[in-house]
């Protein structure tokens, strides 16, 4: 491996706690009224974020101190951590329940989502076998067949959760890394519309998810059901304006809003601070993307600026789909909003991602 030549972008730094201070101030305005009502404390949740922003941002600075050929050495055995996780959250009586998913191991409040930990072991191990194997990338059986196998049997363990939102997100992931590793376009194509009509089996096997669909297509159909949420969403995002109605004045987090600290919290950032909140956090997000996407360019090895591409794209994807999803572009699909939701495996995992993009841009040219 190179030695460093640079110290951790200061851009991305700044962006980073930016985001994670309008997150903080954000989560505890959406869920100061629920958390009083619940727990007699309305500072419940914000405490819980500020605590796992605080661990994060440690193994973040942790993480871009350490020695890339660590990450190398480590990519496989990671994976393989990853699956043996996303297994065992399976086995009824140690994966726990929550919001009819099966996707957490822990006790009581605290615990860890393994397929949130299995996107990052995901970014690695493609990283790794994608820089080993750059020769092959153009063949399809050869060289695509057998990463994409492996992301796509990471894919059926989180759906067996259920968790169509992360695996989605890793999914697009793992397609981004092989874009950046240099497959054929007419291989990515064929992909893409073998993963929508996957999409679309998926949702036709699960009435509930049927519902999502039809809800997001018209969410009036079923206005006190399906289509509850995405209404709620739009009427945050509304009467928000220019300005918004101001901070800790939103009328849909007082229980109109379902989860509005967690996957809608961005509908409640438009309703208080108004177009230029909601701006604000959108451009912070684009400097992100543009600070990682300049790291994957100017890195001076592939296994680098794949991991670097990986983490950009993951960021984003989950990102637009967020943002798509509570203001009616997308269906509902129960995802975070990385660094402003409330969620501790989440939170943590992004920035020891970004950890990863700090480790790397210390080496940019």
């Amino acid at each position: 491996m190179p030695k460093p030549r640079n110290s951790p972008d200061p851009v991305i730094i700044a962006v980073i706690l930016l985001l994670l201070t309008i997150g903080v101030i954000m989560v505890y305005s959406a869920s100061a009224a629920y958390a009083q009502d619940k727990f007699g404390d309305s500072f419940f949740y914000a405490k819980r974020q500020m605590l796992f922003a605080a661990l994060g941002v440690f193994l973040m600075m942790l993480i871009s101190r350490l020695d890339p050929e660590l990450f190398y050495r480590w990519a496989k055995p990671g994976l393989f951590i990853c699956f043996a996780l996303l297994v065992l959250v399976l086995i009824p009586g140690v994966g726990v329940l929550r919001n009819g998913a099966r996707s957490w191991l822990g006790i009581g409040a605290f615990g860890i989502q393994p397929s949130e930990f299995t996107k990052l072991g995901i970014i690695l191990f493609l990283s790794r076998y994608l820089s080993i194997h750059a020769d092959r990338v153009q063949t399809f059986s050869k060289g695509l067949l057998a990463p994409l196998g492996i992301a796509g049997a990471a894919f059926v363990l989180i759906m067996l959760q259920p968790d169509l939102g992360t695996g989605t997100v890793m999914m697009g992931t793992a397609l981004v890394l092989v874009y950046a590793a240099g497959a054929r376009i007419k291989h990515l194509v064929g992909l893409s519309l073998a993963g929508v009509l996957a999409f679309a089996g998926l949702v036709l096997a699960a009435p509930y998810r049927i519902a999502r669909i039809t809800a997001f297509l018209n969410p009036w159909q079923d206005p006190l059901g399906a289509g509850y949420q995405l209404i709620q969403s739009l009427f945050a995002i509304g009467p928000g304006g220019l300005v918004g109605l101001g901070l800790g004045m939103s009328r849909q987090k007082h229980l109109y809003l379902p989860e509005p600290h967690t996957d809608f919290i961005f509908s409640i950032l438009a309703e208080e601070l108004g177009f230029l909140g909601a701006g604000t956090a959108i451009v912070l997000f684009a400097v992100l993307v543009w600070r990682g996407l300049k790291v994957a360019i100017t890195v001076p090895d592939l296994f680098m600026s794949l991991i670097a591409a990986g983490v950009t794209g993951m960021i984003v994807i989950q990102a637009v789909i967020n943002i798509g999803v509570v203001s009616g572009a997308f269906p509902v699909t129960g995802i975070t909003l990385p660094f402003l939701s409330y969620g501790g495996s989440s939170l943590t995992l992004t920035l020891m991602a970004v950890g990863l993009l700090l480790n790397l841009s210390r080496y940019s040219e």
